[in-house]
């Protein structure tokens, strides 16, 4: 592993800690396998799908070391990944994805916990102004959790993926700064 000299750094979440990849997440990457759920709110076609081996675990690794905002979900472990993408200096701006990889941990609050830290992160230490993000229109507990994180719906762009032999609509979504830092916090222990 040849991490960039440009790596961000690791971020404290409360119960997980957003990290830099290491040759061991192979293996957990392996085992986490392509959950077909998962796939599909990805943008995923279940009938396309093939296995996921050990040649996807490493190409996966090494297109994380290589970004330059990238960091390991790990909660006793890899358990997913996020990404800040386009990071626009001079506009102050960049994209957000998120992957919960891990079937057990969906529905329960971990996602909003890192995206809450991660736009913490880009509108404090990286002084961004704004964070978009798309999301398909059926991942409705995805939109919850954003829209929990202060993001805004800005716009529908409809029939834009075909998943299933089907057409969705992407749902786009944005944040400012002030917006999160006018949001409310929760309150402990939801």
């Amino acid at each position: 592993m040849n991490p960039s000299s440009t790596a961000p750094p690791d971020l404290h979440g409360h119960g997980f800690l957003l990290r830099r990849p290491r040759d061991s997440d192979v293996e957990t990457r392996l085992a986490l396998g392509r959950d077909p759920e998962i796939y599909r709110m990805f943008g995923g076609d279940a009938s396309l799908a093939r296995p996921y081996g050990q040649a996807d675990a490493e190409a996966w690794l090494q297109h994380t070391i290589e970004h330059p905002a990238a960091w390991i979900i790990d909660r006793d472990g890899l358990v997913g990944e996020v990404r800040l993408d386009n990071i626009n200096k001079h506009d102050r701006r960049a994209s957000y994805a998120i992957g919960i990889l891990d079937p057990e941990l969906l529905g329960k609050g971990l996602g909003t916990a890192v995206t809450k830290l991660v736009l913490a992160h880009a509108f404090g230490e990286l002084a961004l102004h704004r964070i978009s993000l798309r999301v398909l229109a059926f991942n409705e507990r995805a939109i919850a959790s954003y829209l929990k994180c202060g993001f805004s719906v800005e716009g529908r762009e409809r029939e834009a993926a075909l998943i299933d032999g089907a057409w969705h609509d992407d749902i786009m979504m944005g944040i400012l700064a002030h917006e999160f830092s006018a949001a409310p916090e929760e309150p402990q222990g939801k």
